[in-house]
């Protein structure tokens, strides 16, 4: 009888262990997440007037029961589709309380803008320019607040896996510079090099395996010294691209397409001529995703950015990145365009509103993307339903509650 009883304990705390596991960032976090909302809700928010889009959206003024006034009710809708989006042979995941996890999977996303990283600041650029221990603590606070990465091109797909109640976040390299990546040579062996953001990247994620190891970098390859000096350009791209990087087009010269290109024929010379030489330096690779240099568009010649050719190589733009200022829609979201992706500034030297670290303070948890855990479904609250534009689904249940 004994053991029998022992057995059935042991039984009971692998369960429970499981059960916890599964709830992901769905964990005690949450008491501090609700205590931060608590907080900014009784603050003035002085940066409010400067983000009247992120206001548009609903539950601004809405305390969470208001938002969920059928406590533990929720309905589904089967809007399946063509699309490729949905993994149906998945295990399915573990029920969440929904009220305890609220996921918002129609919520804000940071597609996150970064340039110039450095050991140490002693003078120049200020805006653009972050040191390594500040990137260091930024990866830690974004750990401890809940945030995961993912890429460019899941985040544009809504291919978003991420554990319930953890925010996904999408990193992205504008330029190619040294600081973000480069290799260093030891016995006769490239490696990455430690001070780098991708060499911080890879430490942390020896430590948090779990946050990723993601991100897009725009490049353009008229620049030789792309990501350095050591080993070949060739080289320097297929490390990055081995390790799940993410490598997308930025012009050929970082030409200023508003200032200087004033023809159909410059602009695809610089876009398509970028991607010609990515075929030349990695056959096959098709950028999908391009970045404004300058974060300025062409005025009248907008679809030549999106697509075009050159000399025999054809691209094409599936979505367009700006300069940051405010967190991205959600690619479920009626308001979600691939081709004016908003994103937000890494905070540079000197920190300014609607920086990564002003959002970070100001950004309320009921209006970004928390995930229900389940690639499969989409979870948004009552007072979001009705931004789901159900066609942007790809076969994914939505869950209304």
């Amino acid at each position: 009888m004994g053991s029998k009883r022992l057995v059935f304990v042991r039984f009971a705390v692998i369960i429970l262990i499981l059960g916890l596991l599964l709830q992901g960032c769905a964990s005690s976090k949450f008491q501090l997440y609700d205590q931060q909302e608590k907080d900014r809700s009784g603050e003035s928010g002085t940066g409010d007037a400067q983000v009247p889009d992120l206001l548009a959206q609903p539950g601004e003024e809405r305390s969470d029961s208001e938002n969920n006034p059928e406590e533990g009710n929720s309905q589904q809708e089967n809007d399946s589709g063509n699309t490729d989006g949905s993994a149906g042979d998945k295990d399915v995941p573990e029920p969440i309380d929904l009220e305890k996890v609220k996921p918002n999977e129609a919520g804000r996303i940071m597609v996150v803008m970064f340039h110039n990283f450095i050991e140490k600041y002693e003078q120049g650029d200020k805006d653009y320019t972050t040191t390594f221990d500040d990137f260091r603590k930024l990866l830690e606070t974004l750990y401890n607040d809940g945030y995961r990465l993912i890429n460019l091109n899941d985040y544009l797909n809504g291919n978003i896996d991420v554990p319930a109640g953890c925010i996904p976040m999408v990193f992205t390299f504008d330029d190619g510079t040294a600081g973000q990546f480069s290799l260093t040579e030891e016995n006769g062996e490239l490696k990455v090099n430690p001070d780098s953001a991708v060499g911080i990247m890879e430490e942390f994620n020896r430590l948090h395996p779990d946050f990723g190891l993601k991100g897009t970098f725009f490049v353009y390859l008229g620049n030789k010294n792309t990501f350095g000096k050591t080993g070949t350009l060739e080289q320097r791209l297929r490390y990055l691209i081995g390790k799940g990087f993410e490598i997308g087009n930025h012009t050929y010269t970082h030409i200023n397409l508003k200032k200087d290109g004033k023809t159909a024929e410059i602009i695809q010379k610089e876009i398509g001529g970028n991607q010609k030489a990515m075929y030349e330096l990695i056959p096959g690779y098709t950028f999908t995703a391009f970045s404004l240099p300058f974060g300025a568009p062409s005025t009248d010649l907008m679809e030549y950015v999106i697509k075009g050719e050159y000399e025999g190589t054809v691209y094409e733009n599936k979505a367009i990145m700006e300069v940051g200022w405010d967190p991205a829609q959600s690619p479920f979201s009626i308001k979600f365009d691939p081709l004016s992706v908003h994103r937000v500034r890494s905070s540079g030297i000197e920190p300014v509103d609607a920086d990564l670290g002003w959002w970070l303070e100001n950004m309320k948890r009921s209006n970004e993307f928390v995930s229900d855990g389940d690639p499969d479904t989409v979870t948004v609250p009552e007072s979001y339903a009705d931004l789901v534009d159900r066609e942007k689904l790809g076969g994914r249940k939505l869950v209304i509650y």
